[in-house]
């Protein structure tokens, strides 16, 4: 059940309720014995997905997984042939 506050008591009382209300309480603020508002916690945004963000965009080229010239396997650590 949500907390119900009067407004007056928003007012000194504001940064412990943004606090509860961040851990996932629901505040509902009343004005003049009327509810006004309603404070609630801010869901997390979802992430997108990395995998295919770049469809289209990058090109591999058809000797991607060819062996590595001589200069750069030793410059990787493989031993010279």
């Amino acid at each position: 059940m949500p907390l119900m506050i009067d407004i007056h008591e928003l007012e000194t009382d504001l940064l412990q309720l943004v606090d509860r209300a961040a851990a996932g309480e629901e505040i509902i603020i009343f004005k003049a014995g009327r509810p006004v508002a309603l404070l609630t916690p801010v869901k997390p945004s979802r992430s997108a997905s990395l995998i295919g963000a770049l469809a289209g965009e990058i090109e591999i080229g058809p000797d991607f997984d060819a062996p590595l010239p001589n200069d750069v396997a030793v410059a990787f650590g493989d031993k010279a042939p």
